[in-house]
Formats: structure tokens, C-alpha cells, sequence
């Protein structure tokens, strides 16, 4: 190698000035090839240079953004469930007799069933219905033909257990319009403080395994601030919006079959960013 290297020299001084150098370099070399003391401080020169390019970069004040998440999930403890009642007739006092009627029945059929329930009334409703066939220029005279009358009712309940039994029941008389599953306060509170630790574990993991990668421990990193990034809004529920169904309910309906429910679970999301300063 040191040969091809005088050979190259040699192209470009040529004559006996470039001889004369190529056979000092040489000399030189083949001293410190056979000097013991010589090559060891070569090897250990090498050596350091070696271990000075592999010196990790110095990470003292170091600051670092570091984001964190987490998922919890708690099964369902309570329903929310949405009955109604719609009659129609040419008699508009015939129609809201009939509405009330069965309402009263119907929430009797649940208060009986699920003494624990929670009923809300909403959504009272009354509107004439006009034939279909009117020309369009008699728009303004035309008559109604019937009226359409309705009512919501809101029943929430913990006691899942005799749910499929009381909405079996209420539907003799009612028509469910939606069934929502969700988590009672208490449930919700306790969740929250899950997702809560959950994030901050994975903060302390994440901020561990920086410091390993960094030549660092995690005890010399120092958390400055943290910023909960939205964590209020993200709120997922696993059964999220309601069944809609629109049968109407008639008079006189035979038993109705206990249905199938699942409450499923609700599943809360929280995220951060924390600044990390390592001493």
C-alpha cells in the first residue's frame, strides 16, 4: 500500500528526487514497524481515536418534548332506552285519547317491571295530515284529513338484568325508538382516574426508555410542564347513537319475545405532551 502510494508520487516527481523520497519514507517506516515502543503508541493512538468517534453527543440541559396516551375501557352499567307512542285518526280528540291512554299503560308496564328506573316525558306532538292528491294550486284551501298525535318517554336504569323483560313488556302498548348503553357517574369518575394513571405510566416509560438511549437514567430527567392536549374531548363510547326503529304500536298487540341486548363497554382516550429536562 505505502508502495502504491510512493509509485503515485513518483508520477509527478520524476528522477532521482522522487527515488530519494520514496527511500526516506520507507526507512522511517521500517524503524517504527521494528521498534516495539514505537508501534504500541501507534496502536494505542488508534485506539483512541476509535473510542473518541464512538463518545455518545453530550445531553446535559437537554430538553425534550415527549407525548404520551393512553386507552381504558369499563364494561357498560347503564341503559338509556326511548318509548313511543303515535295514533293517527280523522278525530283529533279520538287520536290524543289513545296517545294518552296507552302513555299512561306504558309507563305504568316499566315503573311495575323496573321499580328503580328513571322516567322522563318529552316530545308531545300534534299535526294534521292532508291528503296526498291536492292539486298544487289549492295548497292554501286544502283540508286535513287526519291528525297525528305522539309522545316520547326517556327511561335511564342501572338494572340490566330485568331490562330485556321490562322493554318486552312495554312494547305491548309502546314502540322503543332508540336503546343506548353508557356509564353511570360513578363509573365514569372512576375510569377517568384509570386514564389518568394509564397516560402518566406511559409518559414514565417513554421518558425511560429516552434516557436509555441517551446514555442517561431516568432519575437525572426532570418533568418541567405537562399539557393535557384535548384530553376532555376525546370521549369515545363504544355504542355510540341509538337504534332507531319506527314501528307503530296498535291496539290490542299480542305478547312481544324478551330481546337481546348487549351493553358493550365505553372506552375513554387521553393524550399529552410533557417537556423532559435531563440535569
Amino acid at each position: 500500500m505505502c508502495r502504491f502510494f510512493f509509485q503515485n508520487c513518483t508520477c509527478r516527481q520524476p528522477g532521482l528526487q522522487a527515488v530519494t523520497l520514496e527511500r526516506r519514507i520507507m526507512r522511517k517506516v521500517s524503524l517504527m514497524i521494528r521498534s516495539p515502543r514505537r508501534w504500541t503508541l501507534l496502536i494505542l493512538a488508534s485506539m483512541c481515536l476509535g473510542a473518541a468517534a464512538q463518545t455518545p453527543l453530550s445531553s446535559a440541559g437537554a430538553l425534550v418534548v415527549v407525548p404520551a396516551s393512553s386507552e381504558v375501557r369499563q364494561a357498560n352499567d347503564q341503559a338509556y332506552l326511548t318509548l313511543m307512542i303515535e295514533e293517527q285518526d280523522k278525530d283529533k280528540t279520538v287520536a290524543a285519547s289513545r296517545v294518552n291512554l296507552k302513555m299512561k299503560q306504558g309507563i305504568e308496564i316499566v315503573r311495575r317491571e323496573d321499580p328503580q328506573a328513571v322516567l322522563k316525558s318529552r316530545g308531545y306532538y300534534t299535526y294534521p295530515v292532508y291528503a296526498d292528491d291536492v292539486p298544487q294550486k289549492n295548497q292554501r284551501n286544502r283540508q286535513a284529513i287526519a291528525w297525528r298525535i305522539g309522545q316520547y318517554l326517556d327511561v335511564s336504569t342501572t338494572n340490566l338484568t330485568v331490562l330485556p323483560k321490562m322493554v318486552a313488556a312495554a312494547q305491548s302498548v309502546l314502540v322503543v325508538n332508540g336503546l343506548n348503553f353508557g356509564l353511570t357517574e360513578g363509573a365514569t369518575r372512576k375510569l377517568d382516574e384509570r386514564r389518568i394513571a394509564a397516560t402518566y405510566q406511559n409518559l414514565n416509560e417513554r421518558v425511560g426508555a429516552i434516557a436509555r438511549a441517551m446514555g442517561r437514567t431516568p432519575a437525572e430527567a426532570v418533568v418541567e410542564t405537562v399539557d393535557f392536549d384535548g384530553a376532555g374531548a376525546s370521549m369515545q363510547t363504544a355504542d355510540a347513537g341509538y337504534a332507531k326503529m319506527s314501528m307503530r304500536a296498535s291496539a290490542g298487540s299480542a305478547a312481544v319475545e324478551e330481546p337481546s341486548f348487549e351493553p358493550g363497554e365505553t372506552a375513554l382516550q387521553m393524550r399529552l405532551v410533557a417537556e423532559v429536562r435531563f440535569k
